[in-house]
């Protein structure tokens, strides 16, 4: 198994931790993962974008002026796409635009962005990050004492309770750094604030920020997978 330096919240060393080889430690597939982050942007689209066409613009249907002996060329209505608020030919309707991966093209995504970072030294392992209230600055203290409040910085955090929630709050106004929450357990509810782990935030950044409480979660749920 891979080994990985954990820091505290002051930067200092506190021991090592063992990672998976099957998780963070497998040859990157670019393929699944240029896929992957294919169907995250593509499912953001609301394929809501409407054009009107020759049978819905407003406007009558007569016959705008004679077939022939006028020197003009003949027009059936002035309706049609060529004529002054006319239809649009061929314009954008609404439609749905979600795109579907098998589950073991995401897993095999998940692993080969977790693995690049961790194979570049990008991936950084702290003890854990609990923050009792919402405080911006100390969030910024934290940046600084692992050294990437220069960095743009990905932090995933375990699952959602009150202290994690603050600890993303803290963070929510820094534009170098994002906190995502990974997984919420016993909570079945739809409507819940949970981001997810995902490959592009991973991609995304320079510095990729996971608690020892984080690695379990992940290896709990991408190594029993089949």
């Amino acid at each position: 198994m891979a080994k990985i330096k954990v820091l505290d919240l002051n930067g200092q060393s506190t021991g090592e931790v063992e990672l998976r080889n099957d998780i963070f430690d497998i040859e990157p597939n670019q393929d699944v993962m240029f896929r992957y982050v294919n169907m995250q942007l593509t499912n953001r689209r609301q394929g809501t974008a409407s054009t009107k066409t020759r049978a819905e613009v407003k406007g009558t249907g007569k016959k705008p002026f004679p077939q022939k002996h006028t020197g003009r060329a003949r027009q059936g209505s002035l309706k049609g796409p060529h004529q002054r608020h006319g239809g649009v030919a061929f314009g954008p309707k609404p439609r749905e635009w979600k795109v579907k991966l098998p589950k073991k093209m995401k897993r095999l995504a998940l692993k080969s962005a977790l693995s690049t970072r961790f194979r570049e030294g990008n991936l950084i392992v702290i003890e854990e990050f609990k923050m009792k209230e919402v405080k911006t600055k100390s969030y910024k203290k934290v940046l600084e004492a692992l050294s990437v409040n220069d960095n743009k910085t990905l932090l995933v955090l375990p699952f959602k309770n009150s202290e994690y929630e603050n600890t993303k709050m803290s963070g929510k106004n820094i534009k170098q750094s994002k906190v995502i929450i990974a997984d919420n357990p016993g909570n079945t509810s739809q409507k819940t604030n949970i981001d997810g782990l995902n490959v592009y935030d991973i991609i995304n950044c320079q510095k990729v920020i996971i608690t020892k409480e984080t690695i379990k979660k992940i290896e709990e749920v991408l190594g029993n997978a089949n």
